[in-house]
């Protein structure tokens, strides 16, 4: 029997169609997150990292999951 889920690995280099998310700042983040839900992913664990030396500056990863068509 098939998985009826699909798992997405995230990271923020694989954010911004192949760009770099990293160094980017929250509000961007959360755009991007929520474009991951709109394609229907639901994110089940994430670990954000505020990079050294950058005031309010991020990197993630994470993993998503989603039903199967």
């Amino acid at each position: 029997m098939a998985s009826m889920w699909e798992y997405k690995l995230l990271t923020s280099k694989d954010a911004e169609s192949g760009g770099l998310l990293r160094g980017r700042g929250r509000e961007e983040v959360e755009a991007y997150l929520n474009r991951l839900g709109e394609e229907g992913w639901e994110i089940i664990d994430i670990d954000f990292v505020s990079m050294e030396g950058s005031i309010g500056l991020t990197s993630f990863s994470g993993l998503a999951k989603r039903a199967r068509e």
